[in-house]
């Protein structure tokens, strides 16, 4: 028996070898374990208002609210006359205890939304004004902390173009020196209508919320601009319920260089956020005010760790500064001093990103500098509705993968993009999956540089791929894709329940309820879309 087992393994390595090398004979992928998920953030931060115990300090129109500020102690309350403007800067000092010191309008709460309703410009009457002609106008003295904003306007003085209105933290070298525990609470911060401003906050800190704000007018003529930027502080961060207006990016972690070693900004919530550009940036637009302000993207991680991105509204995003792609996973060592930078461990999950010319860019690794690899990127239950390079110019192409990502998964979606579903370029990427999703071809569905669209492209840029339960709209040739896909030959033969007015929930005769490969309804649940944006059904 033995001899007879050695003679038949020729002929079946024989047998295994034609398996590779006979055209049209099924051809082994490479296997690999399942991805691993993204790490969610470890630390949230808990904001609930806490009545403070110690006194109030009122400042009216006309008083002198850095005294104040020097003055007061943990505990107290330093109310501010509703209306009055105070002309700064304003620093916020660092005190002994662990109290907060809560700085607030003096208008009763019933003249501001409940907590956890949104702020937003029509509510600046109730509010106390910080301006400033210079520098920011509040800015904190090294290890300050427990300071919360309730109900104030933050802006420049009119006129005046400012860098920061709010800076948390700057170029501090060492944890400690850090400022941390600082909360902004239904406040409304703007740039100058005319002049434009920079930048929002800084977020250089530890510990530092944004909740239930109202940032816009952040724009400038050849420079990014952020509502909110944080490089320099190691988290945990919270940004929940804003609207977020920006020229540049809208929010951005990384893109400077951290002054402290080894430092990732970490343990980041951003959810149920209103992110959006004015369209009357937008040159040829007919709403366009003759200002090019400089517009690239929406939100951009650089130097990041363990984000949760959900339950957002991402809009409005087009070609200019940059190439059009609303959200931006690119690692980057900003400067060439920080080879640690690192974008791994996101969750971007029940968002809505609409009105852009593409979708999101993911960058493997740094390609001017060295940096670690990105790794770890869930993308999943997301509406991607009007990406269109006809409309917002661009490359109308929904996902970009270059330089060698590990672990992106990509599950459960619902998109409607004038151009490619996915492009790849550069290292191989691993472990990656393309799982349950609504997406129409166009004239190259998934491509890859040099190595043409469908099955090709994906052997060589993905070896390892999952690609499968998906619906792939229109597709002219079934044979370049996996089996286990779905190739409806138009949007109408989905079954959506009113396509035309934005329903894209399947209809009860849409032949894909119930066949993802979970057993769920291919592309997203927009039950669970809903309620993670807090929208009552």
């Amino acid at each position: 028996m033995l001899q007879k087992d050695v003679r038949v393994w020729p002929t079946v390595l024989l047998f295994a070898a034609c398996l590779f090398l006979v055209p049209g004979w099924v051809v082994a992928e490479e296997v690999r374990p399942a991805p691993v998920q993204p790490e969610l953030p470890r630390v949230y931060i808990n904001t609930t208002y806490v009545p403070p115990a110690g006194q109030t300090l009122a400042v009216p129109t006309g008083g002198d609210f850095q005294a104040a500020l020097n003055r007061a102690k943990p505990g107290d309350v330093i109310t501010l006359e509703a209306g009055a403007v105070f002309t700064g800067p304003f620093t916020l000092r660092n005190k002994p205890g662990s109290g907060w010191i809560i700085i607030r309008t003096s208008a009763p709460d019933a003249s501001l939304p409940p907590p956890g309703g949104r702020a937003n410009p029509s509510y600046a009457d109730a509010m106390p004004k910080f301006v400033a002609a210079s520098g920011p106008v509040i800015q904190t003295e090294a290890g300050a902390h427990h300071y919360r904003f309730i109900g104030v306007e933050i802006r420049p003085r009119a006129g005046v173009f400012l860098y920061n209105l709010v800076q948390l933290g700057e170029s501090e070298t060492s944890m400690e020196e850090l400022p941390h525990d600082i909360t902004i609470d239904r406040c409304y911060i703007h740039g100058d209508s005319v002049k434009g401003t920079r930048r929002g906050i800084a977020m250089n800190s530890k510990s530092i919320s944004v909740i239930d704000s109202y940032l816009s007018d952040f724009k400038e003529v050849g420079a990014d601009t952020q509502a909110i930027m944080g490089w320099n502080g190691p988290g945990p961060f919270k940004i929940v319920n804003n609207y977020l207006e920006g020229a540049g990016e809208n929010v951005m972690f990384g893109g400077a260089d951290p002054t402290i070693p080894n430092l990732v900004p970490s343990d980041i919530e951003i959810r149920r956020n209103q992110f959006s550009k004015r369209l009357s940036w937008k040159m040829g637009d007919p709403s366009y005010a003759s200002i090019h302000w400089s517009v690239k993207n929406i939100l951009e991680l650089k130097n990041a760790q363990r984000v949760l991105v959900e339950g957002n509204i991402f809009e409005n995003n087009w070609a200019d500064a940059q190439n059009g792609f609303a959200i931006l996973f690119t690692v980057r060592n900003q400067d060439g001093s920080a080879p640690w930078s690192v974008v791994e461990d996101v969750t971007f999950r029940n968002n809505i990103v609409r009105h852009t010319a593409s979708g999101i860019n993911i960058l493997g690794q740094d390609d001017n500098h060295p940096s670690h690899q990105t790794k770890r990127i869930l993308i999943q239950n997301n509406l991607f509705d009007d990406v269109s390079g006809d409309r917002w110019g661009g490359s109308g192409r929904l996902f970009q993968l270059l330089r060698g990502t590990e672990d992106v998964v990509i599950n459960h979606n619902t998109a409607f993009q004038s151009e490619n579903i996915l492009l790849a370029d550069g290292e191989p990427h691993r472990g990656f999956v393309f799982r349950n999703n609504i997406v129409p071809h166009n004239a190259y569905g998934v491509s890859g540089n040099d190595k043409g669209f469908g099955l090709p492209a994906l052997r060589y840029y993905f070896p390892g791929f999952v690609f499968e339960g998906n619906v792939i709209v229109g597709s002219r040739d079934v044979s370049l894709y996996p089996p286990k896909n779905f190739y409806p030959s138009s949007l109408g033969a989905v079954g959506f329940v009113d396509r035309v007015r934005g329903d894209y929930r399947l209809a009860g005769s849409s032949p894909y309820r119930k066949a993802g490969t979970d057993g769920k309804n291919v592309g997203v649940d927009f039950d669970a879309l809903s309620e993670a944006m807090g929208v009552t059904q």
